[in-house]
């Protein structure tokens, strides 16, 4: 890690650098400065992309088995500053930190598994003797590397989204060029520190804090061969307008939807959701956002749920009992509150929270709200969530499919016939059974339809997206 100072360098191809500007870092709960960076400039971003052109004629000849050793060690380095890393994620971005020491683990399992897929990069036997022309004819395809990845992520999960980019593409023989969030950009920086002391060859390696308009020319820049995204969908599909043609795989936002059956456990479902709505203060992007609950159970389950939220422990997130923290910043809080206040001015309820203390806004339940409000309609990225009436699930899933976003959404039943139901008819990348739509482990396909992007993470689907198939004809 780095040493405690008033400045951190960036890194551009393996070389602490310095720039003219710096951004200063705040612990969004308290205000304190976590430390500051200089940020790149545009001749900075083409000497990254020259030094990871010159890095990918290293990284593409890395054997299986050195690309998995340079993996393993970055996790086990990881393992050993778990603690460092959890309090940093808490200092940059105000996540509570037992779910900060959650994003460390994780972190940990993706660089590992990004290890073991580096193995199983493999191909196949295609017969080609299937015309009369091609006797004794035979194909094999591989999978190369395709150059330059360029990542961009955002501040909500600092560590391990950055680990699903740069780990997928060191598996596969690329090199990489990462745009930190601005909220949170000493995270990226000291993992990129455990990255090049694990030998991964130097000049593949930039971690460019900087401006919006350096991070386009990045993007823009035919160079780079793919664009790995994951942010607001305003933001994305205008970098997928400028990127041209290269490959682009897009993360974007949601405002994930829940049945709750009536044949659920409702217990088991208020306490799953409870967390899937309010951890981190909601700033998820496939958090809970809108219940939908069968009649037959509504009231069982609002007072549970209500119950349930005023519970909650919030406030300081360096509390290792704390749940819901600071949200990031006072444009995310006066937001929030606005569109809380929105609901309620078009026939909104409030049935727990709506109340703000500093950055700090308590777990709010509406019910009621019109489809026309922005906490239905839009991701509310916030400790937001909505409830419904609703009498079969067919009803819950044109419900849940009344969106733009379609990134994942739960079910909890125990009627198989309304699970398949569920599952053949959301417009969604990933139907959660008894589980919330926040449910994600790290192997799995991950990734949405509609506004919430398309292309899929999760380290073996990644590493497909950063490789391209190779045809050889083979003859006697």
């Amino acid at each position: 890690m780095f040493p405690a100072s008033s400045s951190h360098p960036f890194l551009v191809g393996g070389v602490w650098s310095h720039g003219r500007l710096r951004s200063e870092v705040r612990n969004p709960y308290n205000d304190e400065v976590v430390g500051s960076v200089h940020l790149a400039d545009y001749e900075d971003a083409s000497l990254a992309i020259q030094q990871a052109l010159t890095g990918f004629e290293k990284t593409k000849r890395l054997q299986s088995f050195e690309r998995a050793e340079i993996l393993a060690a970055v996790a086990e380095k990881l393992n050993l500053q778990r603690e460092e890393f959890a309090r940093l994620i808490t200092a940059e971005v105000g996540k509570p930190l037992q779910f900060a020491r959650g994003e460390v683990e994780r972190a940990i399992t993706t660089f590992t598994l990004a290890a073991e897929e580096t193995k199983r990069i493999g191909g196949e036997l295609v017969p080609l003797d299937l015309h009369r022309q091609a006797a004794n004819r035979f194909g094999v395809v591989r999978r190369f590397p395709i150059g330059v990845v360029l990542g961009i992520a955002p501040f909500n999960f600092p560590l391990n989204l950055v680990a699903h980019k740069v780990a997928p593409a060191i598996a596969s023989g690329n090199a990489f060029i990462l745009k930190p969030p601005p909220q949170a950009p000493l995270t990226s920086l000291c993992l990129a520190e455990l990255i090049l002391s694990a030998n991964y060859p130097p000049e593949a390696l930039s971690v460019l804090p900087c401006t919006t308009d350096v991070a386009e020319s990045l993007v823009k820049d035919e160079r780079t061969k793919m664009l790995s995204f994951t942010g607001s969908p305003t933001v994305g599909w205008e970098l997928k307008r400028l990127a041209g043609k290269k490959k682009v795989v897009l993360e974007l936002g949601g405002n994930a939807g829940v049945f709750v059956d009536r044949s659920a456990d409702v217990q088991e479902a208020v306490k799953k959701n409870l967390m899937g709505a309010f951890v981190y203060a909601g700033q998820v992007c496939i958090k809970v956002q809108r219940i939908f609950i069968h009649e037959a159970i509504y009231d069982e389950y609002e007072r549970s749920f209500v119950e349930g939220a005023k519970m909650l422990k919030r406030g300081d997130p360096s509390l290792t009992d704390t749940v819901v923290g600071p949200v990031i910043n006072d444009a995310a809080k006066d937001r929030i509150i606005s569109w809380i206040e929105e609901a309620v001015k078009m026939g909104g309820t409030i049935l727990a929270g709506g109340t703000v203390e500093g950055r700090v806004i308590a777990p709010t339940i509406l019910a009621n709200v019109p489809r026309a409000a922005r906490v239905y309609c839009q991701e509310v990225f916030g400790p937001v969530v909505t409830l419904h009436r609703v009498g079969s699930v067919e009803e819950a899933v044109n419900g849940i499919n009344d969106s733009p976003f379609g990134l994942q959404a739960g079910i909890f039943s125990n009627d198989m016939k309304n699970i398949l139901f569920a599952y053949n008819h959301l417009d969604v990348g990933g139907v959660m059974v008894n589980e919330n739509p926040t449910f994600r482990v790290d192997n799995m396909p991950y990734g949405g339809v509609k506004d919430s992007g398309f292309g899929r993470e999760g380290v073996k689907y990644a590493i497909e997206a950063m490789t391209e198939p190779k045809l050889l004809s083979l003859g006697f």
